[in-house]
C-alpha cells in the first residue's frame, strides 16, 4: 500500500494506473479515520469489485458545528493505515486540513429537504459540510464505485441524491451496518462510553429490533411506533434521545400512510432513525425496512 498526504501526486498515481488498467476500475472509501471492522468491511468490499482501491483518511471540519467534537475526534494514523493494508487498500490519501482548504471554503455543495430532518435538523450545516468534501474528494479521486456504510443512512441518501443532482459519474454502493456480538453498531465513537454508559447502550439496537416485530401488525402508524421506540429507550436511564423519527427512505419523509403495514402506504421503504446521547457521546443507528 502507498500513502499520499498530496493531492497532486495521488492524481498522478491513479492516472498512472488507469492508463495501465484502462478497463480496470477505481473503488473508493472515504472515511474520518479511526477506522475499524466497520470500515475494514468497506475497503475488502471495494477491494472485490475493483482493482484499485483508494482509501481516504480525512477528519473534515466543514461538518463539525462550533460546539461538536471535531479536536476531540479520536485520530490514529498508524492503526488506520495498519487497517487499510490489512483490508487490501491500494492506495491511502491522508491530507491535512491545509492541503484540502488551502484558502477559506467559500464554496458549499447543499443538498436541501433530505437534511431537513435526522442528524440534519439536530446538526444544522454538518451535512453541507459533508456534501462538500465528498464532492471535493470525488474529484480529487474520480473513483468509479464509493462505499459507504448505511449506520449513516442519512448520509448515504444525501450523498446518493448529490450524485444523481450533479451526474457525477460514481456509482454509490451503500454497505450493512457492522454490529458488535451484542448488536451495537461499531463506531469511532464508542471508545468514549464508560463501562456502564456502553452496556446501556444496547438499546438502541435493541429497540430497533422492537420495531421490526412491531412493524408485523397491520395497524401500527408512525406516531404509534415512534412512541414506543421512545418508551423503550428511555428503560435506559442513561439515555438522552436526541431523536427517534419513523421515515421513508430515500427521501427521509412522513409516511403518506395511516399505516406502516404496506411501507409507505405505497410499497416503499420505511427507516426508523434513532439518535441517542451518553454523558457526552452522541450515537446514532438504524434500520430499513420493506
Amino acid at each position: 500500500m502507498q500513502t499520499y498526504t498530496s493531492i497532486r501526486e495521488l492524481r498522478g498515481r491513479i492516472g498512472e494506473w488507469r492508463k495501465a488498467n484502462p478497463e480496470g476500475t477505481v473503488g473508493f472509501v472515504p472515511t474520518m479515520g479511526f477506522l475499524h471492522e466497520g470500515h475494514a468491511s468497506l475497503i475488502e468490499r471495494a477491494r472485490a469489485e475493483n482493482g484499485l482501491t483508494v482509501v481516504s483518511v480525512f477528519v473534515n471540519p466543514l461538518q463539525f458545528g462550533p460546539n461538536e467534537d471535531f479536536e476531540r475526534y479520536p485520530r490514529d494514523p498508524e492503526r488506520d493505515a495498519s487497517v487499510c493494508e490489512r483490508a487490501g487498500a491500494d492506495l491511502l490519501f491522508a491530507p491535512e486540513v491545509r492541503e484540502m482548504y488551502p484558502k477559506k471554503a467559500v464554496t458549499r455543495v447543499l443538498v436541501e429537504e433530505l437534511t431537513d430532518r435526522l442528524c440534519g435538523a439536530s446538526r444544522p450545516g454538518h451535512f453541507d459540510g459533508v456534501g462538500t468534501v465528498v464532492s471535493k474528494l470525488f474529484h480529487i479521486v474520480q473513483p468509479d464505485r464509493a462505499y459507504f456504510g448505511l449506520k449513516d443512512a442519512q448520509q448515504v441518501a444525501v450523498i446518493e441524491r448529490m450524485t444523481e443532482d450533479l451526474n457525477l459519474p460514481v456509482g454509490i454502493v451503500p454497505c450493512p451496518t457492522v454490529r458488535e456480538p451484542d448488536g451495537l453498531a461499531l463506531s469511532s465513537r464508542n471508545v468514549y462510553l464508560t463501562a456502564e454508559q456502553r452496556e446501556q447502550a444496547v438499546v438502541l439496537s435493541r429497540a430497533l429490533g422492537k420495531a421490526g416485530e412491531w412493524l408485523s401488525e397491520p395497524e401500527l402508524g408512525a406516531s404509534e411506533l415512534r412512541g414506543r421506540i421512545i418508551a423503550y429507550i428511555e428503560r435506559a436511564p442513561l439515555a438522552v434521545i436526541d431523536y427517534v423519527e419513523v421515515l421513508t427512505y430515500p427521501d427521509l419523509q412522513p409516511p403518506d400512510g395511516l399505516t406502516l403495514s404496506s411501507g409507505n402506504g405505497q410499497g416503499g421503504r420505511i427507516i426508523v432513525a434513532l439518535a441517542v446521547k451518553f454523558g457526552g457521546t452522541r450515537l446514532i443507528d438504524n434500520r430499513i425496512f420493506g
